[in-house]
């Protein structure tokens, strides 16, 4: 069993640089299949078990995978399926983004209902509500989602979603610029992923406007064709370097990342006794006094609030704040199961209803604790930098699937950690 283990106290210090997110390249992955003329070049693009899973389901469908360094070429022009295999769709929620590309250029999709994190329901009716809107039917049975365009292909419309779902704005997003006439996306997720998602499509001939606000049109053109695009970094394994330095840092430099994708974290940062300073090319962080970090009252929400996709790593740094701290989670249910863990580790933490009060502790201790979720993954190995003694963290294939190299990473600024592949074998190479 894979585990990397970590000697707690060693001062980051150096450069970092981030990669491409991770959580832009799997939509845009799906939307190279919009593509019935030319080739697509997707350059920054990780090395993770999510992208590999999303390449693979593209490969399934017909599409030819050229993945090179950093680089992955699509050639969508020769489909032959409209089915990804459930297998690959089942274990990344993310993959049910393929429907809306299917749908627009082929008239039909029939999509697994999807996996990923089990951090609480993460539905796809908005997706399936979003597309019949377009004109799209629907039906649910044996564990598939069958969808069909109607005759003549989908047709624009006004869609106001529930709630601003990532995913279903990426969906009727792509799904819509093959639509006859224009569709409007109300409340539309704001994600900077999404609007990243919208330059490629334009890049490939799309006529989007308005992605990074509530409210994005798209006038639908006839057909879409292969196109160049550099993915955004990633702007959570950004704001993870980002927490990690502000507590065991000496000056910690995080190349290529975009402080306004992280404006609400680097305010708590700030707040809690780091120091940011914003360059050309990336942020420079110096820890809180003494590495402890003043409390905090932290409530993520959808972008551009706090990040649920940086609440497990706040909670981490938290645990030896100078007081008491409460971090509540109004996205998604069931995403506190990493603070078990941390307890394991010494930190005293309790939970009332949606709220992690957080007492901050002087010291933590190395345990073996094991990662529940991509995320949690990030937050115990942040728990494992600033203990005492050593730590272990199991359950990496969580981690695998949204951090490129990170031991390494955290290797080059100074910290000892080591990722070791099996029970007693030397320990992976970090180059």
């Amino acid at each position: 069993m894979a585990k990397i283990v970590i000697q707690g106290g060693c001062p980051l210090e150096g450069t970092v640089r981030v990669s491409g997110a991770k959580n832009a390249v799997l939509p845009i992955l799906a939307a190279s299949l919009l593509a019935e003329n030319g080739v697509s070049q997707i350059e920054e693009v990780p090395h993770l078990l999510d992208v590999e899973n999303m390449a693979n389901t593209v490969a399934a469908l017909g599409a030819k995978i050229d993945w090179k360094g950093t680089t992955v070429r699509v050639d969508a022009r020769s489909l032959f399926s409209v089915t990804p295999p459930a297998e690959l769709v089942r274990r990344m929620r993310a993959s049910f983004v393929v429907a809306g590309p299917l749908l627009a250029r082929f008239g039909e999709a029939m999509i697994a209902l999807p996996g990923g994190c089990n951090i609480g329901p993460r539905p796809v009716d908005l997706h399936i509500k979003g597309l019949e809107a377009l004109g799209a039917t629907s039906v649910v049975e044996n564990g598939f989602v069958h969808l069909r365009a109607p005759r003549g292909g989908l047709r624009g419309a006004r869609i106001y979603l529930d709630v601003p779902s990532v995913g279903a704005t990426q969906n009727i997003m792509m799904a819509a610029t093959l639509a006859k006439g224009q569709t409007i996306i109300e409340n539309a997720a704001k994600e900077p992923e999404n609007v990243d998602l919208a330059n490629y499509l334009n890049a490939m001939g799309a006529r989007v406007r308005g992605a990074g606000t509530d409210i994005i049109r798209i006038d639908g053109v006839d057909a879409l064709s292969g196109a160049t695009h550099a993915v955004i970094p990633d702007r959570i394994e950004a704001g993870t370097f980002l927490v990690a330095a502000a507590l065991i840092g000496r000056g910690v430099y995080v190349e290529n990342a975009l402080s306004h994708h992280l404006m609400s974290l680097i305010a708590k940062l700030e707040e809690a006794g780091a120091t940011i300073e914003d360059r050309v090319d990336g942020i420079k962080v110096w820890p809180c006094p003494g590495g402890r970090m003043r409390p905090l009252d932290v409530k993520t929400h959808y972008y551009p609030s706090y990040p649920t996709d940086m609440q497990a790593q706040i909670v981490a740094a938290l645990t030896v704040a100078q007081g008491t701290s409460m971090v509540t989670e109004t996205v998604f249910e069931n995403r506190f199961m990493h603070v078990a863990e941390l307890q394991r580790m010494g930190a005293n933490i309790h939970i009332e209803g949606r709220t992690a009060v957080i007492d901050g502790v002087a010291r933590l201790t190395g345990a073996r604790v094991t990662a529940t979720d991509l995320r949690a993954g990030a937050a115990l190995v942040i728990a494992g930098l600033i203990a005492e003694g050593e730590t272990e963290v199991h359950g990496l294939h969580h981690l695998d699937r949204g951090y490129d190299n990170l031991v390494a990473k955290f290797k080059r600024l100074g910290a000892t950690i080591e990722r070791f592949e099996d029970m007693g074998q030397t320990a992976k190479s970090v180059g």
